[in-house]
């Protein structure tokens, strides 16, 4: 039986930074947010893939998780993810096992078939043909994964005698995931190999509202598979900034949430007028009925554990929960954000505290009996030295 004990927690980063910051910088930020997340308990970190628009800087998630991985100890790393329509699935299978035998293991590999249409449009690509390019990569690096030799011919990729010639960390092999966002279509490609289900919209309304049935979607095409649908595989993204007030989370994020607006709205091409001030963006991004940050959490602790608890009343129960990274705060202000999470949040689900609330609260029930035990204490040991004192003078 799912119980909120079993949750993990983790980050999700595109990664989002403003246009106006050194990007070297914004790089090194990112691998130094690693490490602080690994030293604060986080289970899990995912860098994503994107080659245009500027504010998403890292084209090849794998060569991220490999400085990272050597700066850290024991925090799993996803490609969030891995746009497979954009490469050749022998380069992508030797590239997974390499990085997983160089983290022991630590990887995950989150795929998808690419999101920004201006990375399509520059490799030739029509958006149209990018699912069922991804749908037969998946098939072709999976058999790779296994061990196995592909033969397999499409309209943009020849396997000849193909073979992965290294193996993975674990013999079992490495964990993938299919990303799903609104439409059925990841719940599908995930149910049908067996994969893990990355739901990296739920944090809108619209994903929020499609996670129940995208889900009973991924539970039927598994079952018609062979496959069980396991719930502690399933990750939902949510972005959440916190502080200790919501006043102080609001300034936190006043100066550069305007830049992460302008980012997301000038791909559409519509400058509304709640874009205008910190306060606009911020109102929008809590209650948008459409956009991609909805419901995202710009607030407290006890904020952030209402949010997740809706999510679970939604879905029933899932296994990690991924923060949504947006690079709209100073540097000092994001890792205190990180740390109020892993301080007050994780410890909440967790139920990490049960043991010491109990203790306190037998010891205020029966404080008459053990204040009146330890006074009984203190007064014979008073007696006992000074009544012997007295009897030797």
């Amino acid at each position: 039986m799912w119980t909120s004990r079993s949750l993990r927690f983790g980050a999700f980063l595109a990664p989002y930074h403003p246009l106006d910051a050194d990007p070297a910088l914004q790089l090194r930020r990112d691998i130094d947010l690693m490490e602080h997340l690994d030293h604060l308990g986080f289970d899990e970190a995912w860098m994503g893939e994107h080659h245009s628009t500027g504010a998403e800087i890292v084209p090849a998630p794998d060569m991220f998780i490999a400085a990272a991985a050597e700066r850290t100890q024991r925090i799993r790393f996803g490609t969030g993810v891995m746009s497979l329509p954009y490469h050749h699935p022998l380069i992508t299978a030797d590239r997974i096992t390499q990085l997983d035998l160089q983290t022991r293991g630590r990887l995950i590999v989150g795929t998808g078939p690419g999101k920004i249409p201006l990375d399509a449009h520059m490799m030739g690509i029509d958006p149209s043909d990018q699912r069922q390019r991804q749908g037969e990569a998946l098939e072709a690096i999976l058999a790779l994964l296994r061990g196995e030799v592909v033969n397999m011919k499409t309209d943009w990729f020849t396997l000849r005698d193909a073979r992965a010639q290294l193996p993975t960390y674990d013999p079992a092999g490495i964990e993938v995931a299919a990303a799903s966002t609104i439409s059925p279509n990841g719940s599908v490609l995930a149910g049908t190999h067996g994969l893990s289900l990355l739901s990296l919209a739920a944090g809108s309304p619209t994903g929020f509202d499609a996670l129940d049935r995208n889900w009973g979607v991924y539970e039927k095409v598994c079952a018609d598979h062979g496959h069980v649908a396991d719930r502690s595989t399933w990750r939902l993204v949510n972005p959440m900034f916190l502080a200790e007030s919501r006043a102080d989370a609001e300034r936190a994020v006043s100066r550069r949430i305007g830049a992460m607006a302008a980012y997301v709205n000038r791909q559409t091409g519509v400058r509304p007028a709640w874009a205008d001030s910190p306060r606009g963006i911020i109102d929008q991004w809590r209650n948008d009925t459409l956009g991609e940050f909805g419901q995202a959490i710009i607030g407290t602790p006890d904020e952030a554990i209402a949010q997740i608890e809706r999510l679970i009343e939604k879905t029933g129960g899932f296994g990690t929960l991924l923060l949504l990274h947006v690079d709209m705060a100073n540097w000092e202000d994001t890792l205190r954000s990180y740390e109020l999470f892993a301080a007050e949040v994780v410890p909440y689900f967790k139920r990490r505290n049960i043991g010491r609330e109990a203790s306190l609260q037998f010891a205020e029930d029966n404080r008459d009996y053990l204040i009146g035990g330890l006074v009984s204490a203190i007064t014979k040991a008073h007696t006992d030295y000074y009544g012997e004192q007295q009897k030797g003078a």
